[in-house]
């Protein structure tokens, strides 16, 4: 296996949720109800998809493994709401207009992946569930400090770790701490997705090269003192709040790159 988990199926670095009764527990924290379209990312043995059918009027499940993929095909072929898909899911298309929910138990090689398919396309999930290690789920949260991933998911969805995994729940047992992380769509976007492109640049200009870069010092001060918004700290942290005010005066000094 390579340093990344990417030359061998995804199945060989996956650690699978097998009890019955902690998948309903998850289920059962999620907002999925029967008239809901749901995507499971990497079905492996099918357990999860065993349950989530009962909960949604469809689902789609992908898995790239052929193995696995025909494992899924006899031993779910009775569920009538459920289209299994053997395909790389970061190569699938996603619903161009139809509202759909994730749920899934992902590979964690390609946490970083997923997560940029499903939440930087045009139409993305109204709502995902997914298990993944502790550390990455922190870096999509911006916890304890805003990273270029939480920045980018920010203005458009909340996340939040809704379930803390034992070990013992999965197999394999994982070598890392591992959560269900909730990312849901906000309903109004803190910034036009139309500004979405210019604002992942500044982000990524600001962390590499610092907001001075972009904004004087005393615009930085003065934009923060009007909304209300603390100074940055000394020690250069930034919180969100305080990264959409930069950019807001930052488009506003720019009208037009806008």
């Amino acid at each position: 296996m390579s340093k990344n988990g990417r030359n061998l199926p995804f199945s060989v670095s996956q650690n699978f949720l097998t009890s019955k009764k902690i998948i309903r527990r998850l289920l059962n924290l999620t907002t999925i109800r029967k008239d809901d379209h749901v995507i499971e990312i990497g079905a492996g043995k099918g357990h999860i998809t065993r349950e989530l059918v009962k909960y949604c009027g469809r689902a789609s499940a992908f898995e790239i493994d052929p193995k696995l993929y025909e494992h899924l095909r006899s031993t779910l072929s009775g569920a009538e709401n459920l289209n299994i898909r053997r395909q790389d899911f970061l190569k699938a298309s996603l619903p161009k207009n139809e509202p759909y929910k994730v749920f899934s138990n992902i590979p964690f090689c390609i946490t970083t992946d997923i997560m940029r398919k499903l939440f930087s396309c045009g139409n993305p999930p109204l709502e995902a569930w997914l298990v993944m290690e502790k550390g990455a789920a922190k870096r999509f949260m911006g916890t304890p400090r805003e990273t270029f991933s939480s920045l980018s998911l920010k203005p458009f969805f909340t996340a939040e770790i809704k379930y803390h995994f034992s070990r013992h729940d999965f197999h394999p047992s994982p070598s890392a701490d591992i959560v269900l992380l909730h990312v849901a769509k906000k309903s109004a976007p803190d910034i036009p997705p139309a500004q979405r492109k210019i604002f992942t640049g500044f982000v990524e200009t600001g962390l590499k090269y610092g907001i001075e870069t972009m904004l004087t010092k005393r615009q930085v001060s003065t934009a923060l003192k009007l909304a209300g918004i603390p100074n940055i700290q000394s020690s250069g942290l930034t919180l969100y709040i305080q990264w959409l005010c930069l950019f807001r005066s930052y488009a506003h000094l720019n009208k037009k790159l806008f």
